[in-house]
Protein backbone atom coordinates (compact mmCIF):
# COMPACT_ATOMS: atom_id res chain seq x y z
CA UNK A 1 0.00 0.00 0.00
CA UNK A 2 1.25 3.42 -0.95
CA UNK A 3 0.09 6.94 -0.12
CA UNK A 4 0.01 8.74 -3.44
CA UNK A 5 0.08 12.54 -3.67
CA UNK A 6 -0.60 14.28 -7.00
CA UNK A 7 0.86 17.72 -7.62
CA UNK A 8 3.53 16.80 -5.09
CA UNK A 9 5.91 19.62 -5.99
CA UNK A 10 3.22 22.29 -5.90
CA UNK A 11 2.65 24.78 -3.09
CA UNK A 12 0.32 22.51 -1.11
CA UNK A 13 1.77 19.18 -2.26
CA UNK A 14 5.22 19.94 -0.88
CA UNK A 15 3.76 20.55 2.57
CA UNK A 16 1.79 17.31 2.39
CA UNK A 17 4.81 15.21 1.44
CA UNK A 18 7.01 16.85 4.09
CA UNK A 19 4.43 16.12 6.78
CA UNK A 20 3.89 12.57 5.53
CA UNK A 21 7.62 11.97 5.91
CA UNK A 22 7.21 12.73 9.62
CA UNK A 23 4.51 10.05 9.94
CA UNK A 24 5.31 7.15 7.60
CA UNK A 25 8.40 5.56 6.01
CA UNK A 26 9.48 7.33 2.80
CA UNK A 27 9.10 4.16 0.72
CA UNK A 28 5.35 4.20 1.46
CA UNK A 29 4.97 7.62 -0.23
CA UNK A 30 4.57 8.13 -3.97
CA UNK A 31 4.96 11.69 -5.24
CA UNK A 32 3.27 12.29 -8.60
CA UNK A 33 5.11 15.01 -10.52
CA UNK A 34 5.26 16.37 -14.04
CA UNK A 35 8.93 17.37 -13.84
CA UNK A 36 11.12 14.78 -12.17
CA UNK A 37 13.99 17.25 -11.73
CA UNK A 38 11.87 19.37 -9.38
CA UNK A 39 11.49 16.38 -7.06
CA UNK A 40 15.12 15.27 -6.88
CA UNK A 41 15.26 16.19 -3.20
CA UNK A 42 12.30 13.93 -2.43
CA UNK A 43 13.80 11.04 -4.36
CA UNK A 44 17.03 11.45 -2.40
CA UNK A 45 15.03 10.97 0.80
CA UNK A 46 13.55 7.70 -0.44
CA UNK A 47 10.20 8.92 -1.75
CA UNK A 48 9.03 7.05 -4.86
CA UNK A 49 8.49 9.34 -7.84
CA UNK A 50 5.89 8.81 -10.54
CA UNK A 51 5.95 11.08 -13.57
CA UNK A 52 2.45 11.81 -14.84
CA UNK A 53 0.46 14.66 -16.37
CA UNK A 54 -3.25 15.39 -15.95
CA UNK A 55 -3.33 16.16 -19.68
CA UNK A 56 -1.95 12.73 -20.64
CA UNK A 57 -4.34 10.03 -19.36
CA UNK A 58 -2.02 7.21 -20.37
CA UNK A 59 0.57 8.39 -17.82
CA UNK A 60 -1.84 7.45 -15.02
CA UNK A 61 -2.59 4.03 -16.52
CA UNK A 62 -0.52 1.88 -14.16
CA UNK A 63 0.28 4.45 -11.50
CA UNK A 64 -2.09 3.28 -8.74
CA UNK A 65 -2.39 -0.11 -7.04
CA UNK A 66 -5.21 -1.76 -5.09
CA UNK A 67 -5.30 -0.49 -1.52
CA UNK A 68 -3.51 2.80 -2.22
CA UNK A 69 -4.68 5.99 -0.56
CA UNK A 70 -4.64 8.89 -3.01
CA UNK A 71 -4.66 12.65 -2.50
CA UNK A 72 -5.88 14.39 -5.65
CA UNK A 73 -4.74 18.00 -5.32
CA UNK A 74 -6.86 20.11 -7.65
CA UNK A 75 -5.04 21.36 -10.74
CA UNK A 76 -4.30 25.03 -11.35
CA UNK A 77 -4.61 25.09 -15.15
CA UNK A 78 -7.90 26.97 -15.26
CA UNK A 79 -7.82 27.12 -19.06
CA UNK A 80 -7.32 23.39 -19.70
CA UNK A 81 -10.51 21.85 -18.36
CA UNK A 82 -9.75 20.97 -14.78
CA UNK A 83 -12.73 18.66 -14.37
CA UNK A 84 -11.55 16.56 -17.30
CA UNK A 85 -8.04 16.50 -15.80
CA UNK A 86 -9.34 15.39 -12.42
CA UNK A 87 -11.49 12.71 -14.03
CA UNK A 88 -8.33 11.17 -15.51
CA UNK A 89 -7.03 10.58 -11.98
CA UNK A 90 -10.38 9.39 -10.61
CA UNK A 91 -10.87 6.92 -13.46
CA UNK A 92 -7.37 5.49 -13.02
CA UNK A 93 -7.88 5.20 -9.25
CA UNK A 94 -11.19 3.42 -9.73
CA UNK A 95 -9.68 0.98 -12.22
CA UNK A 96 -6.91 0.14 -9.76
CA UNK A 97 -9.23 -0.29 -6.79
CA UNK A 98 -7.66 2.25 -4.45
CA UNK A 99 -8.81 2.26 -0.82
CA UNK A 100 -9.47 6.01 -0.62
CA UNK A 101 -9.34 9.08 -2.84
CA UNK A 102 -9.23 12.42 -1.04
CA UNK A 103 -9.83 15.56 -3.12
CA UNK A 104 -8.93 19.16 -2.26
CA UNK A 105 -12.14 21.01 -3.04
CA UNK A 106 -13.64 24.39 -2.10
CA UNK A 107 -16.00 25.34 0.75
CA UNK A 108 -19.58 24.22 0.21
CA UNK A 109 -20.70 27.79 0.94
CA UNK A 110 -18.69 29.26 -1.97
CA UNK A 111 -20.83 30.25 -4.97
CA UNK A 112 -18.11 32.09 -6.94
CA UNK A 113 -17.14 30.69 -10.34
CA UNK A 114 -13.95 29.34 -8.73
CA UNK A 115 -16.10 26.67 -7.07
CA UNK A 116 -17.68 25.38 -10.30
CA UNK A 117 -14.84 23.01 -11.23
CA UNK A 118 -14.70 21.73 -7.66
CA UNK A 119 -18.42 20.99 -7.51
CA UNK A 120 -18.26 19.20 -10.86
CA UNK A 121 -15.22 17.17 -9.73
CA UNK A 122 -17.05 16.18 -6.55
CA UNK A 123 -19.91 14.87 -8.69
CA UNK A 124 -17.50 12.79 -10.78
CA UNK A 125 -15.87 11.40 -7.64
CA UNK A 126 -19.15 10.49 -5.95
CA UNK A 127 -20.44 8.86 -9.14
CA UNK A 128 -17.26 6.74 -9.37
CA UNK A 129 -18.20 4.68 -6.34
CA UNK A 130 -14.73 5.09 -4.85
CA UNK A 131 -14.37 5.58 -1.10
CA UNK A 132 -13.78 9.32 -0.93
CA UNK A 133 -12.94 12.20 1.38
CA UNK A 134 -13.82 15.76 0.35
CA UNK A 135 -11.33 18.20 1.84
CA UNK A 136 -13.15 21.46 1.17
CA UNK A 137 -10.23 23.81 1.71
CA UNK A 138 -10.97 27.41 2.54
CA UNK A 139 -8.74 30.33 1.58
CA UNK A 140 -4.97 30.30 2.15
CA UNK A 141 -3.12 33.02 4.09
CA UNK A 142 -0.49 32.83 1.35
CA UNK A 143 -2.98 34.06 -1.27
CA UNK A 144 -2.36 37.44 0.36
CA UNK A 145 0.94 37.24 2.23
CA UNK A 146 2.86 36.03 -0.84
CA UNK A 147 1.67 39.08 -2.79
CA UNK A 148 2.70 41.91 -0.50
CA UNK A 149 4.83 43.87 -3.00
CA UNK A 150 2.00 46.05 -4.40
CA UNK A 151 0.53 46.50 -0.90
CA UNK A 152 3.84 47.78 0.46
CA UNK A 153 4.48 49.87 -2.65
CA UNK A 154 1.19 51.76 -2.28
CA UNK A 155 0.62 51.36 1.47
CA UNK A 156 -2.83 50.02 0.67
CA UNK A 157 -4.73 46.75 0.73
CA UNK A 158 -7.10 46.84 -2.23
CA UNK A 159 -10.10 44.50 -2.40
CA UNK A 160 -13.73 44.47 -3.52
CA UNK A 161 -14.87 42.60 -0.44
CA UNK A 162 -16.47 45.37 1.60
CA UNK A 163 -16.56 44.45 5.28
CA UNK A 164 -16.56 40.72 4.50
CA UNK A 165 -14.46 38.34 6.55
CA UNK A 166 -12.20 35.42 5.64
CA UNK A 167 -11.31 32.44 7.84
CA UNK A 168 -8.08 31.62 6.04
CA UNK A 169 -5.32 29.32 7.25
CA UNK A 170 -1.79 28.41 6.23
CA UNK A 171 -1.07 25.84 3.54
CA UNK A 172 0.71 23.81 6.22
CA UNK A 173 -2.57 23.66 8.18
CA UNK A 174 -4.53 22.27 5.23
CA UNK A 175 -1.67 19.84 4.55
CA UNK A 176 -1.90 18.61 8.15
CA UNK A 177 -5.60 17.85 7.66
CA UNK A 178 -4.86 15.91 4.47
CA UNK A 179 -2.10 13.93 6.19
CA UNK A 180 -4.46 13.06 9.05
CA UNK A 181 -6.94 11.65 6.54
CA UNK A 182 -4.29 9.77 4.54
CA UNK A 183 -2.69 8.18 7.60
CA UNK A 184 -5.77 7.73 9.80
CA UNK A 185 -8.90 5.62 9.79
CA UNK A 186 -12.60 6.30 9.48
CA UNK A 187 -12.47 9.09 6.90
CA UNK A 188 -14.21 7.19 4.09
CA UNK A 189 -17.14 9.03 2.48
CA UNK A 190 -16.68 12.07 4.71
CA UNK A 191 -16.84 15.76 3.81
CA UNK A 192 -14.81 18.23 5.82
CA UNK A 193 -15.38 21.99 5.64
CA UNK A 194 -11.96 23.46 6.38
CA UNK A 195 -11.07 26.98 7.48
CA UNK A 196 -8.96 28.87 9.98
CA UNK A 197 -9.96 29.30 13.61
CA UNK A 198 -10.16 33.11 13.35
CA UNK A 199 -11.93 35.06 10.61
CA UNK A 200 -10.55 38.49 9.73
CA UNK A 201 -11.58 41.51 7.68
CA UNK A 202 -9.42 43.38 5.20
CA UNK A 203 -9.41 46.41 7.51
CA UNK A 204 -7.96 44.15 10.22
CA UNK A 205 -5.44 42.75 7.75
CA UNK A 206 -4.31 46.28 6.85
CA UNK A 207 -4.05 47.11 10.55
CA UNK A 208 -1.88 44.04 11.17
CA UNK A 209 0.39 45.01 8.27
CA UNK A 210 0.62 48.52 9.70
CA UNK A 211 1.54 47.14 13.13
CA UNK A 212 4.28 44.90 11.80
CA UNK A 213 5.79 47.35 9.30
CA UNK A 214 5.43 50.54 11.34
CA UNK A 215 3.77 52.17 8.34
CA UNK A 216 0.23 53.40 7.85
CA UNK A 217 -1.35 50.85 5.52
CA UNK A 218 -5.02 51.39 4.74
CA UNK A 219 -7.77 49.21 3.35
CA UNK A 220 -9.04 50.61 0.08
CA UNK A 221 -12.45 49.02 -0.53
CA UNK A 222 -13.29 49.29 -4.23
CA UNK A 223 -16.10 48.07 -6.47
CA UNK A 224 -15.79 44.82 -8.38
CA UNK A 225 -15.59 46.80 -11.61
CA UNK A 226 -12.73 48.92 -10.28
CA UNK A 227 -10.84 45.84 -9.07
CA UNK A 228 -11.31 44.23 -12.47
CA UNK A 229 -9.62 47.23 -14.08
CA UNK A 230 -6.76 47.22 -11.58
CA UNK A 231 -6.07 43.50 -12.02
CA UNK A 232 -6.37 43.67 -15.81
CA UNK A 233 -3.78 46.44 -15.72
CA UNK A 234 -1.28 44.07 -14.12
CA UNK A 235 -1.47 41.77 -17.13
CA UNK A 236 -3.43 38.93 -15.53
CA UNK A 237 -5.50 36.87 -18.01
CA UNK A 238 -9.13 37.99 -18.18
CA UNK A 239 -10.59 34.64 -16.99
CA UNK A 240 -8.37 34.71 -13.91
CA UNK A 241 -9.31 38.32 -13.20
CA UNK A 242 -12.98 37.34 -13.27
CA UNK A 243 -12.32 34.51 -10.81
CA UNK A 244 -10.54 36.82 -8.36
CA UNK A 245 -13.23 39.49 -8.55
CA UNK A 246 -15.86 36.81 -8.03
CA UNK A 247 -14.09 35.54 -4.93
CA UNK A 248 -14.09 39.05 -3.42
CA UNK A 249 -17.84 39.27 -4.07
CA UNK A 250 -18.26 35.97 -2.24
CA UNK A 251 -16.13 37.22 0.65
CA UNK A 252 -18.38 40.27 1.00
CA UNK A 253 -21.33 37.87 1.29
CA UNK A 254 -19.59 35.84 4.00
CA UNK A 255 -19.02 32.76 1.87
CA UNK A 256 -15.38 32.27 2.93
CA UNK A 257 -16.12 32.15 6.63
CA UNK A 258 -15.86 28.48 7.64
CA UNK A 259 -16.61 27.95 11.31
CA UNK A 260 -16.90 24.16 11.61
CA UNK A 261 -13.62 23.67 13.47
CA UNK A 262 -12.89 20.71 11.15
CA UNK A 263 -9.43 21.99 10.20
CA UNK A 264 -7.97 22.38 13.68
CA UNK A 265 -9.67 19.15 14.75
CA UNK A 266 -8.08 17.16 11.91
CA UNK A 267 -4.72 18.89 12.29
CA UNK A 268 -4.74 18.23 16.03
CA UNK A 269 -3.75 21.82 16.84
CA UNK A 270 -4.97 25.40 16.40
CA UNK A 271 -4.59 26.85 12.91
CA UNK A 272 -1.82 29.33 12.12
CA UNK A 273 -2.82 32.93 12.95
CA UNK A 274 -2.77 35.42 10.08
CA UNK A 275 -0.32 37.59 12.06
CA UNK A 276 2.19 34.72 12.06
CA UNK A 277 1.91 34.36 8.28
CA UNK A 278 2.44 38.12 7.86
CA UNK A 279 5.56 37.96 10.02
CA UNK A 280 6.99 35.10 7.95
CA UNK A 281 6.23 36.90 4.69
CA UNK A 282 7.86 40.16 5.81
CA UNK A 283 10.98 38.26 6.91
CA UNK A 284 11.12 36.43 3.59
Amino acid sequence: MSIVVTGATGHLGRHVVEQLLERVPAEQITAVVRDESRAAGLAARGVRLAVADYNAPETFGALFAAGDKVLLISGNEFDKGRVRQHKVVIDAARAAGVALLAYTSAPGSLTAALADDHRATEEVLLASGLPYTLLRNGWYHENYTENLAPVLEHDAVVAAAGAGRVSSAARADYAAAAVAVLTGEGHENQTYELGGDQAWSFAEYAAELSRQTGREITYNAVTGEALEGILAGTGLPAPFVEILVGVDASIEKGELVVSTGDLSRLAGRPTTPLAEAVTAALKG
